[in-house]
């Protein structure tokens, strides 16, 4: 296969990839406007924020009647995996200044993994770029169609959309429980804060429960991967 057509096959990928999950921006748009937020508040939140997990995240928490400042808090917790990401990249992109600011806003989990699984530099930026910028792009037009279209839509438990913003997040969480380790500490942080709803206002829980994840995780998750690789 000659430079060029590996080239393509890369960027065909990329753009399978970014297209597919750029869509799904839809559900947020609807999601959000019936769920209490403006259209352009919820297309803020797609250009600012701009991660899956974090918007829904945010999202479930300010429909459940959380304060939007817990909702921030839990969606942070959930995007500070995309700092590791960064540092995972930051060989591979080399870059400095605006320019690793920019980029910085496209570091999410589809074009992280386009790029690492590539062992040439040049075809891990170019798969890198493709399905970030594609990614943002239909995903910002997307929110915006979908929240204009949810305005219409009126009172969501009326249709059932009400649950629809946890099923929307487990769908965006279920494919990152790739491992043993990672579903086990998903079930503890699910049993955590089940159980601190009774007691604790909304948007606690999730917070609470993640926290008791990441900690379990960095003590106990390192070892037992080293001891299976031996």
């Amino acid at each position: 296969m000659s430079e060029s057509t590996s080239d393509r096959q890369v960027i065909a990928d990329s753009l399978g990839v970014g297209i597919g999950v750029g869509l799904y921006g839809v559900s947020f748009g609807a999601l959000a406007t019936t769920g209490g937020l403006s259209v352009w508040q919820a297309c803020a939140l797609s250009l600012l924020a701009f991660t899956g997990a974090s918007q829904f995240a945010f999202l479930g928490v300010v429909a459940a009647g959380g304060s939007p400042a817990t909702g921030a808090l839990t969606a942070v917790l959930l995007g500070v995996r995309n700092t590791f990401y960064g540092i995972t990249l930051a060989p591979v992109l080399r870059l400095k200044g605006w320019r690793r600011l920019a980029t910085a806003h496209v570091v999410i989990d589809e074009s992280t993994a386009m790029a690492v699984v590539r062992d040439d530099p040049r075809q891990a930026r170019l798969g890198f770029y493709w399905t970030g910028l594609t990614i943002f792009l239909i995903w910002n037009v997307m929110t915006l169609v979908g929240a204009v279209a949810g305005e219409s839509i009126g009172d969501p438990r009326a249709i059932g959309l009400d649950a629809a913003v946890a099923a929307a997040f487990l769908g965006l969480l279920w494919p990152r429980l790739d491992s043993p380790s990672s579903r086990l500490l998903a079930l503890l942080a699910a049993a955590v804060a089940l159980g601190l709803v009774p007691f604790t206002p909304p948007g606690a829980p999730i917070i609470i429960g993640g926290l008791v994840a990441v900690l379990v995780g960095l003590r106990f998750v390192p070892s037992a991967d080293g001891d299976r690789d031996d």
